[in-house]
C-alpha cells in the first residue's frame, strides 16, 4: 500500500516538474520511441536539427525555444524531439531526411514520412506561423509535392509551393520557379525580373540565362553591384559543387564560367577567385601576389573588406614586403572608419613588422575604441596580450 502511494506522489511530482519547466519540452528518448508516442498521442513530432557549431541553433534554444507563447503552442500540438544531427541516431536522421543546414527545422508523421520542414533560424512568430502551416493539409510541404507532381500548374499555387520550397535552402525550389516562369508569356517584365531574381537556379538553369541575357535590364532594376553579387553567389555555388574535398575548381574552368555569366566582370570575379583559390592550396606567394594585384587594380573602399585581407595576410604571410601592403590597407580601413576591430589589425602588422612605437600607438588606439564600443575586457583580452608582447619587444 506505501508503495502503491509513493509510486502516484513520483508520478505526480514528475508531472509537477515538468510542468514547471520553462520552454518547448523536447523528449528524451530514441527516435522509435518518439514515433511511438506521436501515433499514441495523433501528432506530428517536431524536430529541432542541430550541431553543437550551429550559432542560428544556439541562438534559438536561447532567444525562441524559452518563449511562453512559443512553448504553450509547441508542447500543445506536437511532440517535440531536438537532436545533433553529428552523434548517435543523428547522422542517419540527416541521412534519411535530407539535413545538409543547420538548424533544420523537421515536421514529420508518425509513420516516419516528412510533412513540412524549413532551415534556418525563425523567430517566435516565424517559428509558430511554421509549426500552424505544418497542421494546415493545404499548406503542408509534402502535399503542395504531391499537387506539384500530379501536374498541378496553377501560378497562384506555384508561388505559394516556391516560398516553401525556398525556406528549405537545399536549391529544390528551382524547377518550380521554371514552372511558373513558364505560366508566364512575358518573363522580361519588372515583377518577372524580381521573381528571377530571387529564385534563380544554378548557372545551367533558363532563369539564370535570362539574366545574361538581359543584363542590362536587370542591372537597370537592381544596380550593378547587386548583379555582380548575385553572379558571383552562383558562380561560387557551381564551383563549391564541382570541387573535390579542399581542391577548388582550377581557375581556367572558373574563368570559363565567369566568361559565361558576365563577360564584363569575368576579369575582376576571376582575379578575385584566385585569392581563395591559392589560399585553399596553401600556396602563400601566389595567394600575396594574387591579392595585391587584385587590390591594386580594384581598390576598395569598405573598411571591413580592407580589415580582413589585411588581418588574413598577418595571420599567412611572414614576407616583410607583402606585410607592407597588408599594413596599406590596414591603415586605409580605420582611416575610412576608425574602430576597435582594424586597430587591432593595425597594431598586430606594426608588432609583426618590428615598428615598436607605431605597435604600441596603434594597440593604444584599440583598447580605447574596444572600452568605448562597449567591449568586455575578456572581449580584447587578445589584444591586451598583445600589449603586454609590444612592451616586451626589443
Amino acid at each position: 500500500m506505501k508503495k502503491g502511494f509513493l509510486l502516484v506522489v513520483l508520478a505526480l511530482w514528475g508531472q509537477c516538474l515538468l510542468l514547471a519547466q520553462d520552454g518547448i519540452h523536447f523528449q528524451n528518448s530514441n527516435w522509435t520511441a518518439v514515433l511511438d508516442k506521436a501515433a499514441t498521442e495523433n501528432k506530428l513530432i517536431f524536430v529541432d536539427a542541430f550541431t553543437t557549431w550551429c550559432g542560428p541553433c544556439k541562438q534559438m534554444v536561447k532567444e525562441v525555444f524559452p518563449k511562453k507563447e512559443v512553448a504553450d503552442f509547441y508542447n500543445k500540438s506536437f511532440i517535440n524531439y531536438t537532436i545533433d544531427m553529428e552523434k548517435g541516431e543523428g547522422p542517419q536522421l540527416a541521412q534519411t531526411y535530407k539535413v545538409a543546414l543547420y538548424p533544420t527545422l523537421l515536421f514529420i508523421a508518425s509513420d516516419g514520412s516528412l510533412v513540412h520542414r524549413a532551415a534556418g533560424f525563425h523567430n517566435a512568430e516565424q517559428l509558430i506561423e511554421l509549426g500552424n502551416a505544418a497542421m494546415d493539409p493545404s499548406r503542408q510541404l509534402s502535399k503542395m509535392e504531391e499537387r506539384f507532381d500530379k501536374g498541378d500548374r496553377d501560378p497562384d499555387f506555384l508561388k505559394q509551393y516556391i516560398e516553401l520550397r525556398a525556406a528549405t535552402f537545399d536549391g529544390s525550389h528551382v524547377p518550380v520557379a521554371e514552372a511558373y516562369m513558364e505560366t508566364q508569356k512575358n518573363w522580361n517584365t519588372p515583377d518577372n525580373r524580381s521573381f528571377i531574381f530571387k529564385y534563380m537556379g544554378g548557372i545551367d538553369s533558363k532563369l539564370f540565362e535570362h539574366l545574361v541575357q538581359n543584363r542590362a535590364d536587370y542591372i537597370q532594376q537592381f544596380g550593378e553591384d547587386a548583379i555582380k553579387e548575385k553572379v558571383r553567389e552562383i558562380v561560387f555555388s557551381e564551383i563549391s559543387k564541382r570541387s573535390t574535398g579542399d581542391n577548388l575548381l582550377p581557375i581556367s574552368e572558373v574563368k570559363a564560367l565567369y566568361q559565361k555569366a558576365y563577360p564584363s566582370k569575368a576579369g575582376q570575379l576571376v582575379s578575385e577567385y584566385k585569392m581563395s583559390y591559392y589560399r585553399s592550396q596553401g600556396d602563400r606567394k601566389n595567394f600575396a601576389k594574387a591579392a595585391i594585384k587584385y587590390y591594386k587594380k580594384y581598390p576598395s573602399k569598405n573598411a571591413i573588406e580592407l580589415n580582413e585581407i589585411a588581418w588574413t595576410f598577418y595571420s599567412v604571410i611572414n614576407k616583410k614586403k607583402y606585410l607592407k601592403k597588408a599594413l596599406k590597407w590596414a591603415q586605409k580601413s580605420t582611416q575610412i572608419e576608425p574602430a576597435y576591430y582594424n586597430h587591432d589589425t593595425l597594431a598586430a602588422l606594426y608588432y609583426k613588422l618590428g615598428k615598436k612605437e607605431k605597435a604600441m600607438s596603434a594597440v593604444e588606439k584599440a583598447i580605447e575604441l574596444a572600452k568605448k564600443e562597449g567591449y568586455s575586457s575578456e572581449a580584447y583580452a587578445a589584444t591586451s596580450q598583445l600589449m603586454q608582447d609590444i612592451r616586451n619587444m626589443k
